[in-house]
């Protein structure tokens, strides 16, 4: 696409994240106007011309997410419609994706079908950042270039020097990026066996390895309503962990998580801007944001440049 110029454009879930990607990338941002009609219809009317060019939309379906999937799928549509070249969907944090399977009867996979309507709506490909799980990947018909944050987290943690480190799966589904965390830091490694009571209770059980004397790093791809996390923070302070840091790449933070992440022993919170804080979450105690945009601006250069996007990565 070297050939076809770049254009970004940003939805209204996450306009700062658009912004800094732009300023990354030393581009303006494609101009658009969003609007509402009285019966509360969105309607988006691009205002830069698009034809033959490469265009990619900054949209993270987070809250109110129902609106920002809705949202994404009619500016897909307006750039097909308009003759966009290519349409890269950046969806920084990808709602619906822990309805990933039939875990019950008679109910839905909405992953999938998010997925189909986002190649419905006229995406040729997607960007997104830390999926729920690696095999919604293969949800999609179309390319999908998966990032992780960890290298922003690992660069902070660097920057920190923590002496005696420990870095603690909160529950087995995070192990390997433990793993990852603890080959780069150089800390010990442990992981929490956690059993799920209901949708938002979980409790922690038991804990393989040891943080006695250690500051602890614990990792995870999402905070919700921090039930993991709180749990997880109280068990490895009862087992004589120092400090305790908690990184997750999406701060969703529904339901009684800013009450359980006020309480819990934590020494700092870290989540990066895929989704805008809340006024609430944003008064937390110890929260620190770490942005993901220099990664979604790199990535989408060398999308657009036919280069290498995992090589980021080695």
């Amino acid at each position: 696409m070297k050939d076809h110029p770049i254009i970004v454009f940003s939805g209204t879930s996450n306009p700062k994240l658009a912004e800094s990607i732009c300023a990354y990338l030393n581009k303006p941002m494609g101009k658009v106007w969003i609007e509402r009609f009285p019966d509360s219809e969105k309607i988006i009317r691009l205002e830069s011309d698009v034809r033959g060019k490469d265009c990619f939309v900054v949209q993270s379906t987070c809250r109110p997410v129902d609106a920002s999937v809705m949202e994404l799928l009619i500016f897909l549509d307006c750039l097909k419609r308009a003759s966009a070249t290519r349409i890269t969907a950046v969806v920084p944090y990808f709602g619906y994706a822990r309805q990933d399977r039939k875990d019950a009867g008679r109910v839905p996979i909405t992953a999938k079908l998010v997925a189909n309507l986002i190649t419905s709506a006229g995406a040729n490909r997607v960007l997104s950042v830390d999926l729920h799980a690696k095999q919604l990947q293969g949800f999609f018909d179309i390319p999908v270039d998966h990032l992780t944050a960890a290298p922003v987290f690992i660069e902070y943690f660097r920057r920190r020097n923590l002496p005696r480190l420990a870095v603690v799966a909160p529950d087995v589904g995070n192990m390997k990026t433990a793993a990852l965390y603890a080959a780069a830091l150089g800390g010990e490694l442990a992981i929490i066996h956690k059993r799920r009571l209901t949708g938002n209770e979980v409790e922690s059980i038991e804990m393989i390895g040891t943080v006695e004397g250690r500051n602890v790093v614990m990792c995870d791809d999402i905070i919700s309503t921090a039930g993991t996390v709180y749990n997880a923070a109280r068990l490895v302070k009862e087992r004589g962990a120092e400090q305790v840091f908690v990184g997750a790449t999406h701060g969703v933070f529904s339901g009684q998580a800013i009450d359980r992440l006020s309480a819990a022993p934590l020494d700092e919170i870290l989540v990066t801007d895929t989704i805008p804080l809340s006024e609430a979450a944003a008064e937390l105690p110890h929260l620190k944001v770490l942005s993901v945009a220099n990664l979604l601006g790199e990535a989408i250069r060398r999308i657009h440049n036919n280069e290498s996007v995992s090589s980021m990565f080695t």
